[in-house]
């Protein structure tokens, strides 16, 4: 059976929207009006077209409507005149503030958490992303739950789900509380077979692709893999976190997964949500942090980005910064003093395959940092421990002796730790430093 989202609306069937944005509070006008340019890329993932934008300067938020009451009235007017069906706020609203402006207003009203989950709704493919966004949206509604959503009670309810005299209100707390318990447990099994497909890939050194959406991951994971993973130039074009095998050199192969996008604003249910998927993260031995230089708030989104690392507490693992996109920049001549600022940077463009080769040189050296020259002697009959060396080390040199091989090959400490462990099993002697 499909599964149905809240917020889920055909594409096809384009809406006309206004977005609002609120500036003050020691924000500057110029850059609400930043965050509403990235917003209208947001509406248009989400299926609208975004006919005004409307920005008010205010010290303090009003607790009733958010904006002003006089700004209410302008926005409400300008939905009438222009035929408008939905109106965007880019900060979350609160229950009363998000019921009072539909009245005032007299048509839909979403927050930027809202948009994002619908979006995310309209995306997911997989079980797993599915089930973390139907979560989400569970707890985001929640605490806004009014009247107007009785009719989860048709869609969730069943034989004891109603208390005698209860409210109905209150039944579709706490049916929908039933619902995020059920979905927890759901990710938590799906979490552990997780991790059991993860236990085959531990002998392999994983990198994740993270980074801003839409700054070409998945372009660059289908470089690197010669993948057919897909891309779409718009916001969360793909959820679901995407792992491929990248040969390096003949001796190196990784594997590399792609990861959901951040974006500044996350609602926090999602984050809560794509624990598993964001797992690839904190997993990962290395990342490639891609950042695109045409944008003009690239630095910010950088930071958006390591903000939510450090969240996740992975903020301190071997990193390349991969600046994306230098085809579209319209000023190369900073390119060189950002590659000097960022320790272990490298500029790129992914979509027309320029310095790829050089990335690779660049995450091979960081791998090569754990490297060590190791010499192991065997019998030229031990075909099993010769063939073992060759798929899991770089072979430097074989010398034969009567019926023996002296092998001289460099090594990382992981495979290394393998290498000693079938050794003993073979009653072969220790490996020695060269």
């Amino acid at each position: 059976m499909k599964r149905r989202f809240l917020f889920e609306q055909p594409l096809s069937n384009r809406e006309r929207a206004i977005l609002v944005g609120v500036s003050g509070r020691g924000i500057r006008k110029a850059i609400t009006e930043e965050y509403l340019e990235e917003l209208t890329l947001l509406a248009d993932t989400a299926g609208a077209d975004v006919i005004e934008k409307v920005v008010q300067d205010r010290d303090r938020i009003d607790p009733a409507y958010f904006i002003g009451k006089g700004k209410v009235e302008e926005i409400a007017r300008l939905v009438e005149e222009n035929e408008i069906a939905l109106v965007i706020f880019d900060d979350d609203l609160s229950s009363v503030q998000a019921r009072n402006l539909e009245q005032a207003i007299g048509c839909k009203i979403l927050d930027r958490s809202g948009l994002i989950l619908d979006i995310f709704a309209s995306r997911a493919k997989t079980n797993e992303a599915k089930t973390q966004v139907e979560l989400a949206q569970l707890q985001y509604l929640l605490p806004r739950l009014t009247r107007q959503w009785t009719h989860l009670s048709k869609q969730y309810g069943g034989i004891g789900t109603k208390g005698p005299g209860e409210k109905q209100l209150e039944t579709d707390r706490r049916i929908i509380r039933n619902r995020i318990r059920y979905l927890k447990e759901r990710l938590s099994h799906i979490d552990q077979e997780r991790q059991t497909q993860h236990k085959g890939r531990r002998d392999l050194t994983r990198i994740a692709l993270i980074g801003y959406t839409n700054v070409g991951k998945s372009t660059l994971l289908n470089l690197l893999a010669d993948a057919d993973v897909f891309v779409e130039d718009r916001l969360f074009a793909t959820l679901d976190a995407t792992t491929r095998l990248v040969t390096l050199s003949r001796a190196q192969k990784v594997l590399i997964t792609d990861t959901v996008g951040f974006i500044r604003k996350l609602p926090h249910h999602l984050v809560a949500s794509f624990k598993s998927t964001l797992s690839e993260v904190t997993e990962a031995n290395m990342l490639l942090h891609v950042a695109d230089v045409s944008s003009s708030q690239f630095e910010e989104q950088v930071e958006v980005v390591n903000t939510t690392l450090g969240e996740l507490q992975s903020r301190d693992k071997p990193t390349i910064m991969v600046f994306n996109k230098i085809d579209k920049a319209t000023d190369r001549t900073f390119l060189k003093e950002l590659e000097h600022r960022y320790e272990n940077a490298i500029s790129i463009s992914a979509t027309r395959g320029i310095n790829v080769s050089g990335l690779k040189e660049k995450i091979l050296s960081l791998l090569e940092k754990d490297l060590t020259e190791r010499t192991l002697v065997v019998k030229q009959s031990d075909y099993r421990v010769i063939a073992f060396l060759h798929d899991v080390a770089e072979v430097l040199e074989k010398t034969y002796l009567d019926n023996r091989v002296r092998i001289r090959f460099r090594i990382n400490d992981k495979e290394l730790r393998r290498v000693h462990t079938l050794i003993q099993k073979r009653q072969i002697p220790a490996v020695t430093d060269s």
